[in-house]
């Protein structure tokens, strides 16, 4: 997996959780933090419809209402020490969203993935009654995202 120059440890790691949350044959990492336009992970069909958006971080209200409408379902996967007053904010203005999941990946466990990462890094992750194990050599970190909508 290719990290971004702008790209932090944790950030990537994120990344490499959501996309083992999410796996799929079909799924895909993308540009992602290079544009605007592109989720950080997505699915898409076999006849090109966009069926899974997956972001990053705290998106703002006009990135998940166009992502909205242009995915069947949108999961973001916010973390970080604001992602509680992003999800304040942010909460009210995503009611109508049906097709909208928000999980929360806690500050302390992120912190914690973030050392994991290494430049050979060879990751196994388990992932059992939405816990999530990631280890790396004899190094294991314990993850459960909260999830808020």
């Amino acid at each position: 997996v290719a990290k971004h120059p702008s790209e932090t440890d944790e950030r990537l790691m994120l990344r490499l959780l959501a996309f083992a949350l999410n796996a799929d044959e079909q799924l895909e990492m993308t540009k992602g933090i290079s544009t605007d336009d592109e989720p950080d992970i997505w699915r898409k069909s076999l006849s090109d419809e966009l069926e899974l958006w997956v972001a990053l971080g705290l998106p703002g209200e006009k990135i998940i209402r166009q992502s909205c409408g242009k995915a069947g379902e949108v999961i973001i996967y916010s973390c970080g020490r604001t992602a509680e007053m992003w999800w304040d904010k942010t909460r009210n203005s995503t009611t109508r969203f049906d097709n909208l999941s928000v999980m929360n990946i806690p500050e302390t466990a992120m912190g914690e993935l973030g050392e994991l990462a290494s430049r050979t890094m060879q990751l196994q992750v388990t992932i059992q009654d939405g816990d999530v194990m990631v280890s790396e050599g004899d190094s294991i970190v314990y993850v459960t995202p909260v999830k808020w909508k």
